[in-house]
């Protein structure tokens, strides 16, 4: 699984700062842990090696472990956020300059960043969460 996340990283030219380990156990308890790394990574074998400590210190080994996932979420989204911010920003203040002036286009553009991150907000388990736990799920159960 970490090297599948390292080479799709590495792949679009991305790196992760944080790394987390969500484990579901056999009541089917989640048990999530995370850690932010000193340095943003794509290197597998340091997704791996934090990976595997966060397991040893937060799990008995002893245990069995239904779900195992890493999440490099934070900079992978935090990248996009602020990708869409600057190209979608300028284009559609751009458009809307000629009919209501630039500064109240920027306004429009801005107010409509903020309901979708209302809307992210509220349904990031539905969107996010839900579907990357049943794909993991599905790697880590074929």
């Amino acid at each position: 699984l970490c090297d599948n996340v390292g080479r799709r990283l590495r792949a679009r030219g991305l790196v992760c700062q944080t790394v987390q380990l969500t484990i579901r156990d056999p009541e089917f308890h989640n048990r999530s842990r995370q850690v932010t790394l000193t340095q943003p990574t794509n290197s597998t074998r340091a997704l791996f090696e934090t990976t595997l400590a966060l397991l040893r210190a937060h799990w008995p080994m002893n245990k069995p472990v239904r779900l195992l996932t890493v999440i490099t979420m934070t900079v992978i989204i935090s990248l996009l956020v602020i990708l869409m911010l600057i190209y979608l920003s300028f284009a559609a203040a751009s458009a809307l300059a000629p009919w209501v002036g630039e500064a109240v286009g920027f306004l429009i553009v801005a107010g409509a960043y903020f309901l979708l991150l209302l809307l992210f907000i509220t349904f990031r388990k539905q969107w996010i969460e839900k579907p990357l736990v049943k794909f993991l799920a599905s790697i880590l159960l074929s």
